[in-house]
């Protein structure tokens, strides 16, 4: 895979206009530019969206609803930016000029807790399951088997939302990190991969779709690529969600609930064609490889989006019972102010009817 370069703040716009005239035929916009008139824009209401992350497979619901006109059809013009972990999209939504974005939800919690004044809200489920990881390589003596981590040096680059929860990774566990003897190493998001495939790190912090899938891209043998799941490994948590600033929440409700269901359309769509979805990244990413963005969005797909859960209760709500445990494993590790309930940090209030979120 070609090294990508450090992520950046890239705005890419598509602007998929339905003009109807009196004949009933709808005009779509290309990129950057109108072809409808001038009162069909008019009648589009602007959202500007924040990703995590680099324009990559999981982004593919999203672009999927920008290229197919879904948020169109819904009245909303939005632009996409890429982001730089979940960390930064959290601010960026909270105190600037994004109107909703995509981030971690347990971050979310810890961001609420440190500034009580921001009423930024998770308003659907995206990551029923997290995608939190430990990625090393069997070669540098990387098993399932957490005795394998004793003695082993770590790539963690600070902003990333999966290294934020090895403090309730290594509690539910019993890892004692300096009587294991392990070393973590502070690395740039660009070079983590890298650093793991010429063998200078024995493991990486990572979202596994991002950091297995780059490492195979990398000519890693997928045997030697090992993933430690923190969900299989007794870390309760929910992953990212999708967020809505208070002022949105407030004056335009409709745009929220139009936002989402076009995303649920997008989200249909690429698990019904995952290619058709990497090629829709592959238009926002040019340095992006078709076959490996599609390999990302299905691994995604399968391990964090539907789940069991999703499958039983439906798409894009959280189930109370659940947050409780998750709230009290990040209390392991970070003291709240003042401890959530769920309705302070996610509302379903926007959210389809729940036939509308089924999913096989």
């Amino acid at each position: 895979m070609p090294h990508l370069p450090a992520p950046a703040l890239r705005s890419l716009t598509r602007r998929l206009l339905l003009s109807t005239f009196a004949a009933g035929l709808a005009v779509t916009a290309g990129i950057g530019g109108l072809v409808a008139g001038s009162t069909a824009a008019e009648a589009q209401t602007p959202i500007r969206f924040t990703l995590d992350w680099r324009f990559e497979g999981p982004s593919a619901p999203f672009l999927a609803a920008i290229e197919k006109g879904y948020f169109a059809e819904e009245g909303l013009e939005v632009t996409i930016d890429s982001g730089a972990g979940s960390l930064e999209s959290i601010p960026r939504v909270a105190t600037g000029p994004y109107d909703m974005g995509f981030g971690d939800i347990n971050s979310l919690i810890r961001f609420r807790d440190q500034n009580p004044e921001v009423g930024v809200k998770a308003v659907m489920m995206v990551y029923n399951r997290p995608p939190f990881a430990i990625v090393g390589r069997a070669s540098r003596g990387i098993s399932e088997d957490i005795e394998s981590l004793r003695g082993k040096r770590f790539g963690a680059p600070a902003p990333d939302a999966a290294f934020a929860q090895w403090p309730i990774f290594s509690d539910v566990n019993d890892i004692d990190a300096e009587e294991w003897e392990m070393t973590f190493e502070n690395v740039g998001f660009p070079v983590r991969e890298p650093m793991l495939a010429q063998g200078e790190v024995d493991a990486v912090f990572g979202f596994a779709m991002s950091s297995a899938i780059n490492l195979a891209a990398r000519g890693v043998p997928m045997d030697d690529i090992v993933v430690l799941n923190m969900g299989d490994y007794g870390v309760e948590l929910y992953g990212n969600v999708i967020m809505a600033s208070p002022e949105l929440m407030e004056e335009n409700p409709e745009a929220i609930e139009g936002f989402l269901r076009a995303f649920i359309k997008g989200l249909r769509d690429v698990i019904d064609n995952p290619d058709e979805g990497a090629g829709f990244v592959v238009q926002y990413n040019d340095v992006a490889r078709r076959d490996v963005e599609r390999d990302r969005l299905e691994m995604t797909i399968e391990n964090n989006i539907i789940t069991d859960e999703v499958r039983e209760n439906g798409f894009g709500g959280v189930d109370a019972e659940r947050f409780a445990v998750a709230l009290d494993q990040i209390g392991l590790t970070f003291e709240f102010t003042d401890k959530p309930e769920l309705e302070d940090i996610f509302t379903d209030e926007f959210l389809p009817p729940l036939e509308e979120r089924r999913f096989d």
